[in-house]
């Protein structure tokens, strides 16, 4: 008897196109009200971009680095991948994480070399002070041939500063004075503690010139159009690429 498939999925949006980062934009504006329709929205996105790239995931195995409360887990499990969550943060796992979620660092996955068919990270690699070690992390759990999806929102996006975004234009301290004016309590992220200046240009000269991996796509993440084209161009990207994903794989 066949597994069961599960309720059947939305069809994907076109990707990239003007309805689709309007949607996820939509549900980004109901973060905080309505986290569940926000981020199971954005793993359906994420898991169909993963599959357009690496193909169906049913029956491989796919870790989530720094997920969260599982969404991207719960997700793939949808899909019938065998997937399984590292958080580092038990705060950030929520009330009910996963079946499985390990709390666990990821700069030191308790996995052996090769264990993923495929490994991602959404959203964390800002909030790491040392990105080479993180991403070579990812790399060792992946087995050769295996896919790696990274994406990280960049400082100099105009969503940067996250919750006190776009006054980090104007400097972290002023940014984070006007969130506490605003709001009357301290910001979830402070620069240089739990947040970081992570940018493009370098990002992707210190993936393009490792020898274990090779860059199937450099990409905006929710660019409406030409999402591979805003990060070739220098400078502009660093602004209007809104949040980069690398689609990594490992060398044999």
């Amino acid at each position: 008897m066949s597994p069961n498939p599960g309720p059947a999925r939305p069809t994907p949006w076109k990707d990239p196109s003007f309805r689709r980062s309007l949607a996820l934009f939509r549900a980004f504006r109901r973060e905080q009200e309505d986290p569940e329709y926000c981020y199971s929205l954005l793993a359906r996105d994420a898991a169909d971009q993963v599959e357009a790239y690496g193909g169906p995931v049913r029956g491989r195995t796919v870790i989530d680095v720094g997920g969260g409360g599982g969404y991207f887990t719960e997700e793939f499990r949808l899909r019938g991948a065998h997937a399984y969550l590292f958080e580092p943060d038990v705060k950030e796992l929520g009330t009910e994480p996963p079946a499985g979620a390990v709390v666990a660092d990821g700069y030191l996955l308790p996995l052996a070399d090769g264990a993923a068919d495929v490994t991602f990270s959404s959203n964390v690699l800002e909030h790491v002070s040392d990105p080479q070690t993180f991403i070579s992390e990812l790399v060792r759990v992946t087995r050769p041939g295996g896919l790696i999806y990274v994406s990280f929102t960049n400082w100099l996006s105009p969503w940067g500063g996250h919750e006190w975004a776009p006054w980090h234009y104007l400097g972290a301290e002023r940014a984070h004075a006007r969130y506490r004016r605003r709001t009357g309590k301290a910001p979830k992220h402070t620069l240089g503690e739990n947040l970081f200046a992570v940018h493009i240009g370098s990002t992707l000269r210190q993936v393009r010139a490792r020898d274990d991996i090779t860059v199937v796509s450099a990409r905006s993440r929710y660019w409406p159009f030409l999402a591979q084209t805003v990060v070739r161009t220098p400078g502009l990207r660093e602004f209007a690429t809104w949040n980069l994903l690398l689609i990594l794989r490992r060398c044999p």
